[in-house]
């Protein structure tokens, strides 16, 4: 599938119509979850025919432009029902494959079928400060091949240093720049659209040093 075929089958998607502030819910655009998917499966190879899991996966954005580029197996998580409810809409109407679980990230529990690849657009920590590194940590630890995540520019020595450091990352990259387009979605933003720098990031997990194959538990 080419990226322009896949940006706008994106573009289609359902978005939560009522969005939670305390959750840092903001729609990832049609325009950045294709280049996110497309770059880790045109690049790297951690799409097609991998277990890929979308972290706060809201409406399913990231998982479902996992699944139309052929992903094995797509789960995704998120700990908001109303956004797992528009994820199996868009899913229907897209006809993908797009198993859903709702889970506090935090308290995600991982065994049975392993996870290739985690895919997210993570809370940015402006309302929760670490809550970005939170889904950091526990994307590495569920993770066997490689992590994708966006954070905001600003932050990118902070991110490094903590993926390194604290999540035992093996190799932290900076794939591209990207403009986030946040929408006036809430009663304090004063502007129609708020363009924010992302930075579309690439991370190993550690290896496993006792040689047991990290899991996640999948719905079935």
């Amino acid at each position: 599938m080419k990226l322009k075929q896949l940006e706008g089958l994106l573009g289609n998607l359902e978005q939560i119509s009522c969005p939670k502030i305390e959750l840092e819910q903001y729609p990832t655009s049609a325009h950045i979850a294709s280049r996110t998917l497309f770059s880790a499966e045109n690049s790297f190879g951690d799409v097609s025919g991998k277990v890929v899991a979308d972290f706060g996966c809201g409406c399913g954005t990231l998982g479902i432009a996992a699944a139309l580029l052929d992903a094995d197996y797509v789960v995704g998580v998120d700990i908001d029902a109303q956004s797992l409810e528009v994820a199996l809409v868009n899913a229907e109407d897209m006809e993908v494959d797009l198993n859903l679980m709702q889970c506090d990230i935090n308290n995600l529990k991982w065994r049975g079928q392993f996870i290739d690849t985690v895919i997210m657009n993570p809370p940015f920590g402006t309302r929760k400060k670490g809550a970005d590194m939170n889904f950091l940590s526990m994307a590495l630890k569920v993770a066997t091949q490689a992590v994708y995540s966006l954070h905001k520019t600003s932050t990118r020595d902070h991110v490094k240093k903590m993926a390194l450091r604290d999540c035992n990352a093996t190799s932290a990259e900076v794939l591209c720049e990207l403009r986030f387009d946040v929408p006036q979605l809430y009663k304090f933003h004063k502007k129609k659209v708020v363009d924010i720098a992302v930075d579309l990031w690439r991370f190993v997990p550690p290896k496993d040093q006792e040689g047991v194959v990290k899991t996640f538990s999948l719905p079935q």
